[in-house]
């Protein structure tokens, strides 16, 4: 059995309230209504989209993930733009994104490397790690605004999150597969 996966930083109550109350002003940039506004439920970041996968790959994706995530310290992530991002053939989305985070790239080539180790190979060319706040169909007349309102929301990431996604009938439900907690070294949980 396949299922359609990706991983992501979870979210906490307060960051979602704030990108919520920012996606709701940004539905004027919608003056042909084509974008589906996602549920503020379902927010995640998205590190990495991984396609389709098998059972057994779960199982190698989370011994891979506990491992290399081991020793990795919780990030501080800075959501400081708005972006119109063309995501596949069939689909775009409106998002919340990091411009200019090494970290959060790291943090992206990571998974990758997680994904490749336990053998699920995918392209992701020009992948962004973003917050989707709508998406619309690729072929739209969607007009990006040429200034977007300004964003500048800083939270803590402390755990990276194997999602399985699921059609729903209003938009697309997320499942936790295995979540992998990001951690202090001993050293520094001491003084902390």
């Amino acid at each position: 059995m396949n299922i359609r996966a990706f991983f992501a930083l979870k979210l906490g109550d307060q960051t979602v309230r704030r990108l919520a109350d920012q996606a709701d002003s940004l539905c004027a940039y919608d003056r042909h209504m084509e974008v589906d506004w996602v549920d503020s439920e379902s927010y995640h970041l998205t590190l990495s989209f991984l396609g389709d996968i098998t059972l057994s790959q779960v199982e190698r994706l989370e011994r891979e993930s506990r491992a290399r995530l081991e020793g990795i310290e919780p990030l501080q992530i800075q959501l400081n733009a708005f972006d119109y991002l063309s995501v596949s053939r069939q689909l775009a989305v409106v998002a919340a994104i990091s411009d200019g985070s090494n970290e959060l790239m790291e943090m992206h080539r990571l998974m990758v490397r997680v994904a490749a180790a336990a053998g699920v190979l995918h392209e992701e060319t020009d992948f962004r790690p973003h917050v989707t706040l709508g998406r619309l169909e690729a072929d739209n007349r969607f007009s990006a605004p040429e200034s977007w309102p300004s964003l500048d929301l800083t939270f803590p990431a402390s755990s990276v999150v194997l999602y399985q996604s699921k059609p729903g009938s209003h938009g697309s439900l997320y499942t936790p597969l295995f979540e992998v907690p990001l951690q202090y070294g001993l050293q520094r949980a001491r003084y902390a």
